[in-house]
């Protein structure tokens, strides 16, 4: 990353999908980095199932502004957080849809990624619960935002070291998704 690039990220979906925990454990590993990183989010009724993000931003140089307003990468998890957050996209950027959430935006590099199909593929219960993880493996996969050593930290940082652990098959299917992700035409 050039010392004037800066990303602008909002993660978004349904409150309960962790995309509040997923922006967080970023922009921690931005820091570990050595980069320059803000996070915020939206609380209240969002929270309790209806659209809800969490932004980050991500630099070598100085963030003058902690509010991402028009995000150049866009994660949509659900129907409602697309129809909410999916005009917002910058011309030009990154649109990552979960499964078949949302028909894309012209303009804009559009990925379709089964992350919570995957989750739910990996974990021996069928949960979903960990599905902000491999969210989180697909930015990575996409844009290296981060080292995997500060990965490592951030998810020790933010979970007990038993789901930690457990968390990396999750990641790690994420990550590598990301990396193979092909854009799909509008």
């Amino acid at each position: 990353m050039s010392s004037h690039e800066k990303y602008k990220i909002r993660l978004s979906g349904s409150g309960g999908q962790g995309v509040i925990k997923a922006a967080v454990m970023l922009a921690e590993a931005a820091l570990v980095d050595g980069r320059n990183a803000t996070q915020s989010q939206v609380y209240g009724p969002e929270s309790r199932g209806g659209a809800t993000r969490a932004e980050v931003n991500i630099s070598d140089g100085p963030i003058l502004f902690p509010k991402v307003e028009n995000p150049g990468i866009l994660l949509c998890m659900s129907p409602e957080s697309f129809e909410k957050f999916g005009a917002d996209i910058a011309p030009g950027g990154t649109l990552i849809l979960d499964g078949d959430v949302g028909e894309g935006t012209k303009g804009v590099k559009n990925y379709r990624i089964p992350i919570t199909d995957t989750c739910r593929d990996l974990d021996p219960k069928g949960s979903d619960l960990s599905a902000n993880v491999v969210a989180l493996g697909v930015l990575n996969g996409l844009f290296d935002f981060v080292s995997r050593d500060a990965i490592v930290e951030s998810l020790y940082r933010n979970f007990k070291k038993k789901v930690a652990e457990l968390n990396w098959k999750f990641y790690d299917a994420g990550y590598e998704m990301g990396k193979n992700a092909k854009p799909f035409e509008l």
